[in-house]
């Protein structure tokens, strides 16, 4: 479709206008849904594309660039490049349409999308996977339009796709919920952002709309800044929705003039943003589609009483990842730092730490393995009512002379690095323990069952986010027959915990390395 650069943000409202008598051959209208949340703050409101047949806003810009194909163009059939939800979008409106479609994902595109796209396309769709990121699988697609004459549908840098993007906002519009004093919009090329910021503007003038990019994507931000579309070195993946490493160039045009700002949120508040989805809505979103209400977070004091509109456009998320994000993100409202302390590696000194410094916070992770004959440094990760309860831990440490480090974020405590000696253990044994989580479990079993019969060499913990935490313990003792008296006096369920199994002496070589 040509378009007159001078006369675009016309052009694209006119566009909105047609593509209502298309898109919704192929889906329904969204709803728009209030977010509560506790305390002072703005009235939020979510668009939710989460609902739609594909589970993401795609199918609009798709389906309304489809419908426009000629009767010769549909015959030669389309090419596409997609990282998942654009890609269902096409399969929804190939099986529709009865139009052949080849769609080229990245070779890491998470399983359930690819799943949904065969789903939504059936016979009709073929899947090529290419490249490690968006940027390559287009290139191959863009190769596959030049030799076999097949019709490319653009994610985002075509006007008809914005357009159709753009019915969300008419929704909006139409719902009776508005006017609203600012929107959040994500970007990944801009076609949502170009869309919906347009026909906003369009009745709600005074709306201030923000666009947000993840701090490792923000290829908009670099284009505005510059003048002109920037190709970015490098993009990060956790978003994998909006990972594209330069913004189209139709977007741009349109984002740079209907955009009042534009703001960057990082994965940690991506991450919590789809917790407050959860708990507010009962939803569940990709990181992509909370990206605008991670932006209003950050914002809460700012925007307090606005009235405030953000797109959850799309709940494509792998499973595993969910359950990475769960697991990062803790308890909410708790504030969490990683702190390796110095203790003597005597018998009773952990139990000393715990008692002494650790009061009022929760262990939600603790790794340690021996690995000095004097020494130990244990690595936990302490959780609090807020940032003044950890700086309390900090005064109490110092304050005992325990010698500590900062580790928050450090990689080898996220990939559980733990070292161990095994020269240094005489005659070791490793328990695997399910703690339940309340405050005390951990300290009452080290009190009650360890202290003054063992040392501890090895410990293992994470909480789960269940009402048990799992634990692998090493114990070390003088002899045999001591390891073996404490082994038959433990019971196998006690006050805080349970005990699983004992660790057989294959599994106990393999741990420490010896034979």
């Amino acid at each position: 479709m040509e378009v007159d650069p001078t006369d675009l943000p016309r052009s694209l409202r006119q566009e909105i206008l047609f593509a209502r008598e298309r898109v919704y051959r192929f889906g329904q209208a969204t709803p728009l849904e209030r977010l509560k949340l506790p305390g002072p703050g703005p009235e939020i409101w979510v668009k939710r594309e989460d609902r739609s047949a594909i589970k993401s806003y795609k199918w609009r810009g798709a389906c309304n660039r489809m419908a426009l194909l000629t009767p010769q163009e549909a015959q030669r059939g389309v090419v596409t490049a997609s990282a998942g939800n654009h890609a269902q979008g096409v399969a929804l409106a190939a099986r529709t349409l009865g139009i052949k479609a080849r769609i080229y994902m990245p070779l890491p595109t998470p399983k359930v999308k690819q799943a949904a796209v065969l789903h939504h396309g059936g016979e009709f769709v073929e899947i090529i996977s290419s490249g490690d990121s968006y940027d390559e699988a287009m290139q191959a697609a863009r190769e596959d339009e030049k030799q076999s004459g097949a019709i490319y549908v653009h994610a985002y840098d075509d006007l008809a796709v914005m357009a159709g993007q753009g019915t969300l906002a008419d929704e909006i519009v139409l719902s009776g919920h508005g006017p609203f004093d600012a929107a959040y919009l994500q970007i990944g090329g801009g076609g949502l952002a170009a869309g919906v910021s347009t026909w906003l503007k369009t009745y709600w003038p005074e709306i201030h709309i923000t666009g947000v990019e993840g701090i490792g994507q923000a290829s908009m931000k670099a284009a505005i800044e510059a003048g002109h579309e920037v190709a970015l070195d490098q993009v990060d993946l956790f978003c994998d929705g909006t990972a594209v490493r330069q913004a189209g160039s139709l977007p741009f045009q349109i984002c740079r003039d209907s955009l009042d700002s534009i703001e960057t949120v990082s994965n940690p508040e991506v991450g919590q943003a789809i917790r407050v989805l959860w708990e507010g809505l009962r939803c569940i979103s990709e990181p992509s589609g909370a990206m605008g209400l991670a932006a209003v977070l950050k914002n809460r004091e700012k925007l307090d009483g606005k009235r405030v509109l953000v797109v959850l456009c799309g709940a494509n998320i792998d499973f595993l990842k969910l359950g990475l994000i769960a697991q990062s993100l803790g308890s909410a409202g708790q504030s969490s730092r990683t702190l390796q302390v110095q203790i003597p590696e005597r018998p009773g000194t952990m139990l000393n730490l715990l008692d002494s410094c650790f009061s009022g916070v929760n262990i939600v992770d603790f790794q340690y393995g021996k690995t000095a004959e004097n020494e130990a440094w244990p690595i936990f990760t302490l959780q609090g009512a807020d940032s003044a309860v950890l700086d309390g831990v900090l005064t109490k440490l110092n304050a005992q002379g325990f010698d500590w480090r900062d580790l928050t974020g450090a990689v080898d405590v996220s990939f559980r690095s733990i070292p161990l000696r095994s020269d240094l253990l005489e005659h070791p044994a490793f328990l695997r323990l399910d703690f339940y989580e309340r405050p005390g479990a951990l300290h009452d079993f080290l009190a009650q069952r360890i202290q003054g019969k063992a040392n501890l060499c090895y410990f293992n913990y994470q909480q789960s986010g269940e009402r048990i935490g799992r634990a692998l313990i090493g114990l070390d003792f003088p002899s045999t027959a001591e390891r073996d008296a404490l082994l038959q006096q433990i019971p196998n369920q006690g006050e805080g915990y349970r005990l699983c199994e004992v660790l057989d002496d294959a599994t106990c070589q393999r741990l420490t390395g010896s034979n």
